[in-house]
């Protein structure tokens, strides 16, 4: 018995000596499975996020913008904190349906059409392609807003133009604060990103594409526009520019008109920090006077100014002319444009009436345009009055090693428009 029990004991002892590794084994090969299922896992995640990054990264600053205007007191012009802005409450109302517009023009006509932004800083270092250009943008933003409150409409975000001459490729988001634009509006009219998929063609809803009559009334809007919505939800407004009478419009539109503009249309965090280097940088140097030169092909071609050009450049401003059908106005002679005072400074006349206004040779000049017409041969006068000039191309290069964004293409086109309704820093 006892041979036995001592059998039966060994025997014991050997099966808990070979369970417990087993056990042990089990458990190990429970960790590796899992660590590699884990592993495989944000392996694929971050795979699907690199498709996402731009936009996430956006998102983040975005945020975070956001959140530092809600909690940082705002300095004002003269050092001051005031409060943060206050988000009012959506404004209640029925939707009478969904207007998409196209505004066309530069980015100051097709502001119009939405209206030019709060911020504060100088006036002249946006630049101007047309004399329409960015500030037309801005209006017709600043009309179709007050269509849309005035008709109870449910505006869309605004498409830019991306067929002018100057051919920016920038959208509404790439210039302008979205979040900002949608929600300090909230209070008057509702805005959306896009129209609802339960809209669309699919669902047997049709678009109707039409432009408005140019400088119309609210009358007409309410007359021949708003019935329109009730066979077709939503409409499609593909001109902007001047559709709105700028004259004998109630008072309460004409404020929200410039609360779109003043308040409403902020730009972008990046075009912001991108326009304060330009000051910084320009500030090394000294004071500077910036000159809104408009005396770039476009613009002359578009006026028919051609005072101090060659017989071939005036032919050649010419044909530019006659390139584009929207251009109304094709022959034109200049000297009565001129007489008319319908004509931009030539370079020379802007170094004189600088020189007449007390600028001195030390005086650091920024030539807030684009490229000048005819080059250093035009330029040849202002330079030898005033030595010290600076153009956008200068400050490029060094923007873009300080802060590491490249400050081409596109991102030129708006940086240059950054500081074109703001006042100048104290």
């Amino acid at each position: 018995m006892e041979v036995r029990s001592e059998g039966i004991q060994v025997r014991c002892d050997k099966l808990q000596s070979s369970v417990i590794p087993r056990t042990r084994l089990r458990v190990w090969f429970i960790r590796v499975c899992s660590s590699i299922v884990v592993w495989t896992c944000l392996v694929q995640l971050m795979t699907v996020s690199e498709l996402w990054h731009s936009h996430l990264i956006s998102g983040i600053t975005n945020g975070i913008y956001h959140i530092a205007q809600v909690q940082l007191p705002i300095q004002g012009d003269n050092g001051v904190a005031q409060s943060p802005p206050v988000v009012l409450p959506p404004r209640n109302y029925t939707s009478n349906g969904f207007l998409r517009v196209s505004c066309n023009g530069g980015l100051n006509q097709m502001r119009a059409a939405v209206c030019t932004s709060y911020s504060a800083i100088p006036l002249f270092l946006l630049y101007d392609k047309q004399k329409y250009s960015f500030r037309g943008a801005v209006f017709q933003i600043c009309d179709m807003v007050t269509v849309a409150r005035f008709l109870n409409l449910t505006l869309v975000v605004p498409e830019l133009d991306k067929t002018s001459f100057w051919a920016d490729p920038s959208n509404f988001e790439d210039i302008f604060d979205v979040k900002h634009f949608i929600d300090s509006l909230r209070d008057e009219v509702r805005i959306v990103k896009r129209v609802p998929k339960k809209f669309s063609s699919k669902h047997g809803f049709s678009t109707l594409e039409m432009p408005p009559v140019s400088w119309s009334n609210e009358k007409y809007y309410l007359e021949q526009i708003l019935p329109l919505f009730e066979k077709h939800k939503v409409l499609h407004f593909n001109k902007t520019d001047t559709r709105l009478a700028n004259n004998g419009l109630p008072l309460d539109l004409q404020k929200l008109r410039c609360r779109v503009n003043y308040q409403a249309l902020k730009f972008t965090p990046q075009i912001e920090n991108l326009g304060h280097k330009l000051i910084q940088m320009l500030h090394e140097k000294g004071s500077f006077v910036a000159l809104h030169l408009r005396y770039e092909m476009d613009m002359l071609a578009f006026s028919g100014c051609t005072c101090g050009c060659t017989d071939k450049e005036a032919e050649e401003l010419k044909q530019l002319r006659y390139a584009f059908p929207w251009w109304r106005e094709k022959e034109i002679v200049s000297d009565e444009r001129r007489s008319q005072g319908l004509c931009p400074l030539t370079p020379e006349e802007a170094a004189l009436v600088l020189r007449a206004l007390g600028f001195g040779r030390e005086t650091q000049i920024y030539i807030a345009a684009g490229e000048i017409y005819g080059g250093e041969r035009r330029l040849a006068q202002l330079r030898a009055s005033f030595p010290q000039i600076v153009s956008f191309h200068w400050c490029t290069p060094r923007i873009s090693l300080t802060i590491g964004i490249r400050a081409d293409g596109s991102t030129k086109f708006r940086l240059r428009r950054v500081y074109k309704y703001r006042r100048w820093p104290e």
